[in-house]
């Protein structure tokens, strides 16, 4: 073999290696490529009952995203969820509506491990730039979370402090004891209330005003259920399950 067919195979072997690499990462189905992640927040014109209720007036404006991506292999579960935000002066009010089966709720304490149970999550940096820090909110379908803060240097990081956690209103459609997995299909829905004055407590926190950005991303996860499973919003370009990747947050545009 030759200088030029042995230049010509390498060039090759180095395009089949990009295109492999590539393929185990991509997390992002063709509908999703080339999206924009950017949610539009509108505001409130007035403080909605905390009930978990999807259809209610407060939300109808509000625009809605889906979780179209995931980490990891595809799941063959892939339960529908949807996600709407709002805000006022002193809130950001989220509901997360899933369309599930294989539900799991084990958890029951304050920033237990509600992630192993069928669960949704927001995790937001409080301004424009992730390296001031963020925070994570973990829900399981019976309203049970964890909060969590992590500074931008990564020297900081913990669980919120109960008293501030205790400020957070939430509340939770599925009334039954999901201590035994349901395998049927089962929807339900998870709505909190989040006053952005217990957030400046641990990170430098921007409150929204007209055409303030925060980044962010949404997800689902399941992870001890017998379907497991890592939805995201804004994709996760990581080879397994990992959603500590602020990196990878899109936006929030308050309007």
């Amino acid at each position: 073999m030759n200088a030029m067919h042995k230049y010509l195979h390498y060039r090759l072997f180095l395009l089949l290696l990009l295109i492999f690499s590539f393929s185990s990462v991509s997390s992002v189905l063709p509908e999703e490529q080339g999206k924009e992640y950017t949610y539009v927040v509108r505001k409130a014109s007035g403080k909605p009952v905390i009930n978990a209720d999807w259809d209610k007036k407060f939300w109808r404006k509000a625009d809605t995203e889906r979780l179209n991506n995931f980490m990891g292999e595809k799941p063959e579960h892939f339960p529908p969820t949807q996600v709407r935000v709002k805000y006022d002066e002193k809130n950001i009010y989220v509901i997360f509506l899933v369309d599930d089966k294989y539900v799991r709720a084990v958890a029951k304490k304050t920033n237990g491990r509600v992630f192993q149970d069928s669960c949704v999550e927001f995790f937001f940096s409080p301004g424009p730039d992730t390296e001031r820090g963020y925070f994570n909110l973990e829900t399981n379908c019976k309203g049970i979370f964890l909060f969590e803060y992590h500074k931008g240097d990564g020297k900081e990081h913990g669980f919120v402090d109960l008293a501030d956690a205790a400020e957070i209103e939430i509340s939770h459609s599925l009334k039954e004891n999901v201590e035994n997995e349901i395998a049927g299909p089962l929807t339900w829905s998870i709505e909190y209330r989040i006053p952005f004055d217990i957030l400046s407590k641990y990170i430098k926190t921007d409150v929204p005003v007209k055409g303030t950005k925060w980044r962010a991303n949404f997800y689902k996860c399941a992870d001890k259920t017998s379907h497991p499973h890592w939805l995201t919003w804004a994709p996760v370009n990581y080879p397994k399950p990992r959603f500590h990747l602020p990196e990878f947050f899109g936006w929030l545009e308050f309007k």
